[in-house]
């Protein structure tokens, strides 16, 4: 007998309370063990549509809800006695008639009865007046998953408020195809080449939101860690950049939670299943997302061990310097504050005070060691992308005496800088006869500097579909834009946009996307539009808060942070942010007096799920929550006062204020389902930009 999870157990099983989970948990197991046992108080539910649904006594009023047939059995939803039936009562599973694929589906007769809050503002619909699918035959609506029962219901969706009220109601697959179609796509038919499995739960839709379990640890690891959607099933919208072949650099760009990472994940997946014994890389921004990363890669090929073998997951930094200790020797690395001393010792040696140490140490991170300048002639001559300060020959002169005194400095006390260290293996690189890996696959990749890009390249072999990226532009924080055709890297007419977001609540999406303009180009003249792009699910209005006293705020997120794990959300669920350490001990005394534990965030260690994740927003990049509160959201902190007071024209200036909104669009965008943004006043500009 077949033994499965469906994806509404697990989203059931996480509202229920503590004890409630375990009694839940502990019925499963013992459904897994014995099935037929008599203890188990196995009941038919009478009133439910489909006459397998039966119902399992876990604690006084806690039911499972599963489906038994004499060839299988699965876990399909947990609750209190009333609601639990309640749900069977207005479901059933079948098998589609068009594409094969097991489907949950809600009992056409009861929609009318079900109340959806209606969040979309009238101003923000698609405004259609005329139904939005009229122009789709009913023959492609089903072969887009959409159950035949519920064909009515989309031929009279006119607007956005219509389409979201009815694809809550809908599977996934046909969900994610309306919006695709109401927004200008076009979902793929021919999805599934390889035929239609006979079991209807093998079919690729099918294992979104059905897992077999095979023995009690996997039970125990859906149970406790809900399976990863994305990893477990490609989106359609997705699959065909993840098979496509190019035949040079190609990109996949979206704002946040459209998939980009996915999409890096399954393309490394791809290319090492479809080329035999390849050595695939694939390469993030720091360990943080690489761990998640590689947890998600078990789960995707967890029955090809071989296969995972061939996948390499690095942080990039990490990578480098593990090659260049393997290849070269063992670097000692320049600090920060070995720069910033080296800079202004020189400055100081040769008597030019008239330049800031912050411009000195920008000037010299952005332009002479991210070039690799080691000439007059040549510092003399660059193109300062990024760098907004007029500068005339006399005073670069003077610059290239500090610069190369600088750099004698640090190399008398044998230290090295990044980009020098990936200087150094590209060159290594380019004497080797045989590539160290055949596919790279960069996720993050709006953030990787000149250094690595050249290194990236220098590793790729350069034979078709050997170098991949995956970014937002919305999402640059770290590094200041710079042309990647220049170094020979040129995506131009290989660069797609993803649409939907699969992450982010609609409300939550279209507060944060009011931070950046319609459409953003990089230097070399690709354009990503962030028009057009919808959620596929819908949430309550992100929360606004401002207070005159600091401790008012604590007071207020602590009860706020409290509310949520109230309402059934696990504390691993939940991240509180801020702009900088310096507003880490709000965040702390905020979740302390919530009587909650909190982990910070940390680069190398994912905190706990007993915990509320406390950091700052830049340590956040690719992390999501349930739950977000973004706290100290202050004039003089959002944006960085201190960044700001170190810009030495206007331009730069422009430049500071742009990444800090694109820092706080990144922070906005982790949260799933709930936002808090709170601040002391004078609040940050940035919060009036949300309103609508």
């Amino acid at each position: 007998m077949h033994f499965r999870i469906a994806d509404t157990f697990t989203e059931s099983l996480r509202k229920l309370a503590g004890h409630e989970q375990k009694a839940a948990k502990d019925t499963a197991f013992e459904l897994q063990l014995d099935p037929a046992n008599p203890g188990m108080k196995l009941h038919r539910i009478d009133r439910s549509k489909d006459s397998s649904f039966w119902s399992v006594r876990a604690s006084r009023d806690i039911r499972l809800v599963v489906h038994k047939t004499a060839a299988s059995l699965l876990l399909c939803y947990v609750d209190h006695h009333d609601k639990a039936y309640q749900w069977a009562e207005r479901r059933k599973i079948t098998t589609h008639p068009n594409t094969g694929a097991a489907q949950i589906v809600e009992v056409r007769e009861t929609y009318e009865d079900v109340v959806v809050p209606n969040y979309v503002q009238p101003s923000e619909q698609l405004g259609a007046s005329t139904p939005l699918f009229a122009a789709v035959t009913d023959d492609d609506l089903l072969d887009y998953g959409v159950p035949a029962d519920w064909l009515s219901d989309v031929r009279e969706v006119r607007d956005e408020d219509g389409l979201f009220k009815l694809t809550d109601h809908l599977p996934a697959e046909a969900s994610e195809a309306l919006i695709e179609l109401a927004t200008g796509g076009t979902p793929l038919l021919d999805r599934y080449t390889d035929g239609v499995p006979e079991d209807p739960f093998e079919h690729p839709d099918a294992q979104r939101r059905f897992h077999t379990v095979t023995d009690r640890d996997d039970l125990a690891v859906a149970l406790d860690y809900p399976w990863d959607k994305w990893t477990i099933f490609l989106h359609p919208s997705q699959k065909a950049l993840v098979e496509r072949d190019f035949n040079g650099p190609a990109r996949v760009s979206g704002s946040a939670g459209t998939g980009k990472t996915i999409v890096a994940l399954h393309r490394a997946v791809s290319l090492a299943r479809r080329n035999d014994d390849a050595r695939v890389l694939l390469t993030t921004f720091n360990e943080i997302l690489a761990n998640a990363l590689r947890h998600k890669l078990r789960r995707l090929v967890a029955h090809q061990p071989t296969l995972a073998e061939r996948i390499e997951i690095r942080a990039i930094d990490k990578l480098a310097q593990h090659l260049y200790k393997k290849h070269i020797g063992s670097p000692n690395i320049a600090a920060g504050h070995h720069l910033r001393e080296a800079l202004s010792a020189t400055a100081d040696a040769l008597a030019l005070d008239e330049f800031t140490p912050e411009f000195l140490l920008t000037e010299w991170r952005e332009v002479v060691d991210a070039w690799q300048l080691y000439t007059w002639e040549s510092y003399k001559h660059i193109r300062r992308l990024g760098r907004q300060t007029r500068l005339p020959e006399a005073k670069r002169e003077k610059l290239w005496t500090i610069f190369a005194e600088t750099s004698k400095r640090l190399a008398s006390q044998k230290l090295i800088t990044m980009p020098q260290l990936y200087a150094a293996l590209t060159k290594n690189l380019a004497s080797r006869r045989h590539p160290l890996y055949e596919y790279l696959v960069v996720d993050e990749a709006q953030d990787i500097s000149v250094a690595q890009l050249r290194f990236l390249s220098a590793l790729s072999p350069g034979h078709e579909n050997s170098l991949f990226f995956a970014g937002d532009l919305g999402q640059r924080i770290f590094q200041t834009p710079f042309s990647w055709s220049s170094l020979g890297v040129e995506i131009r007419g290989r660069s797609t946009t993803l649409k939907i977001n699969y992450r982010t609540s609609q409300q939550i999406r279209m507060s944060a996307d009011r931070l950046l303009d319609q459409e953003l180009s990089d230097v070399d003249g690709n354009t990503e539009a962030r028009t057009g792009t919808v959620s596929l699910f819908e949430g309550p209005t992100p929360e606004i808060r401002t207070f005159d006293d600091a401790a008012d705020e604590v007071r207020y997120v602590a009860d706020w942070l409290s509310a949520r794990v109230e309402v059934a959300l696990q504390p691993g669920e939940i991240a509180v942010l801020v702009r900088s350490e310096e507003e880490l001990d709000r965040g702390r005394q905020a979740i302390e007096q919530s009587g909650l534990k909190f982990a910070m965030l940390d680069e190398k260690v994912s905190p706990p799920g007993d915990a509320i994740a406390l950091g700052t927003m830049h340590i956040a990049k690719g992390l999501e929550f349930r739950a977000l509160a973004i706290m100290a959201c202050d004039d003089d902190v959002l944006p960085s006062y201190t960044r700001l007071a170190s810009a030495a024209d206007p331009a730069t200036h422009e430049e500071i204020f742009a990444t800090e909104r694109h820092l706080l669009y990144v922070a906005m965008t982790r949260a799933r389902d709930t936002l808090l943004l709170s601040g002391r006043n004078p609040s940050s500009d940035f919060l009036e930009d949300l309103a609508p």
